[in-house]
């Protein structure tokens, strides 16, 4: 899973500083990661994959901005 080639802004204006991007990249990596290995772990314990997918889902639909 690679990492948007443009994180948008808020004014819409993609992020330029490379400091920002760099954690962006990392943050996407390591996410991308736990979410393929807790995914793998649910199908290898009998977890439905469609059921494991809504899961996830439903995850980053509950994230609240602060």
């Amino acid at each position: 899973m690679n990492p948007p080639e443009r994180w948008p802004g808020r004014d819409g204006a993609p992020v330029a500083c490379l400091e920002k991007l760099k954690v962006l990249r990392e943050n996407h990596a390591e996410l991308a990661q736990a979410m393929q290995d807790a995914f793998e772990d649910a199908l290898l314990m009998g977890v439905d994959e469609a059921a494991m997918r809504a899961i996830l889902h439903a995850l980053v639909d509950g994230l609240r901005a602060p």
